[in-house]
């Protein structure tokens, strides 16, 4: 066989090093890490390996008047704009003592339907904050196309009085085009620690063929859900009533208090209305958190 030949066959790498066939695998990996510096947090890592990168943070909110240090608002780019059969994303962050970051994203997350071979795609994100560190992850949602498959793995690790806020939004299909989630499959994994200790431990499969999909014991035809958390605020009680008193009474959300774990869920057909109730959500705890109001990132404006 030529070269030339050899390198249009399927089982054999391409020119760049990928596959054409089920064992693909096309990763992009981005290691973060933030410090309190000179009264503001700094960025002090930023690696990255394929198309997953951070261009440069921010610091709208300067300094915090109280001595603690400001907010670093850093934006995930991930040029290709979704995940396809093969892609493995890796996203790190660490926080260090005194530091406050906020993540989030510029645009919403795809997830496009599997190829031929049926090849999944992963994501794993791993949040590490240290004793006395604040972090608010704000991902923009993730839309699911029909016959997506892939697993995503969040795991927050938080040490002594580390503060953290934030959410998962998923849309399932594309109803304003006439295209539903009626086949792949989606696994969503949680992992929330303090000091190694398991506070929350979460497994969703979202399977459109299964019954649970449908049921109203499970997910009862909902394609739109958020999962919105926190952890740190000194009177989890008082903030439980606010929320239910500002948002308002509703079937399609509720929220309540697991081990110290402020868990507010949404379940129904609307992504604007999940995403409106998540940000509303975040207005309202993130003072009761970190004595500070919410400062809106100005990529959800653009």
């Amino acid at each position: 066989m030529t070269a030339f030949a050899s390198s249009l066959d399927p089982r054999s790498p391409s020119v760049s090093g990928h596959r054409f066939d089920a064992d693909r695998h096309w990763a992009a990996s981005l290691s973060l890490g933030f410090e309190a510096r000179e009264g503001v947090t700094r960025m002090t890592r930023c690696r990255h390996l394929g198309p997953l990168r951070v261009q440069r943070t921010f610091h709208p909110e300067g300094a915090d008047p109280r001595g603690r240090s400001g907010a670093c608002h850093a934006y995930l780019l991930h040029p290709p704009g979704g995940l396809v059969s093969g892609d493995a994303l890796a996203i790190s962050a660490r926080v260090e003592p005194g530091a406050h970051a906020l993540l989030t994203t510029p645009a919403a997350n795809k997830l496009y339907k599997a190829d031929s071979h049926g090849v999944a795609w992963h994501q794993q994100t791993r949040l590490e904050v240290a004793d006395g560190g604040i972090l608010e992850w704000l991902p923009q949602e993730t839309l699911a196309f029909d016959g997506s498959r892939g697993e995503q793995r969040t795991t927050i690790a938080l040490s002594g009085a580390a503060r953290c806020l934030g959410w998962e939004v998923m849309a399932l299909g594309r109803p304003a085009s006439q295209l539903p989630f009626l086949s792949g499959r989606i696994e969503q994994r949680f992992r929330l620690t303090l000091d190694g200790r398991p506070l929350w431990l979460e497994r969703q499969p979202l399977d459109p063929t299964h019954p649970r999909f449908l049921g109203r014991w499970g997910q009862g035809g909902a394609t739109v859900q958020a999962t919105l958390w926190a952890v740190g605020l000194e009177d989890e009680r008082e903030a439980v009533e606010v929320l239910r008193e500002t948002l308002g009474a509703s079937t399609r959300w509720a929220v309540t208090i697991r081990h110290g774990v402020l868990l507010l869920r949404y379940l129904g057909q609307e992504r604007n209305e999940a995403w409106a109730l998540c940000r509303r959500a975040w207005e309202i705890l993130r003072p009761r958190l970190i004595g500070w109001p919410a400062h809106t990132p100005r990529i959800w404006l653009t």
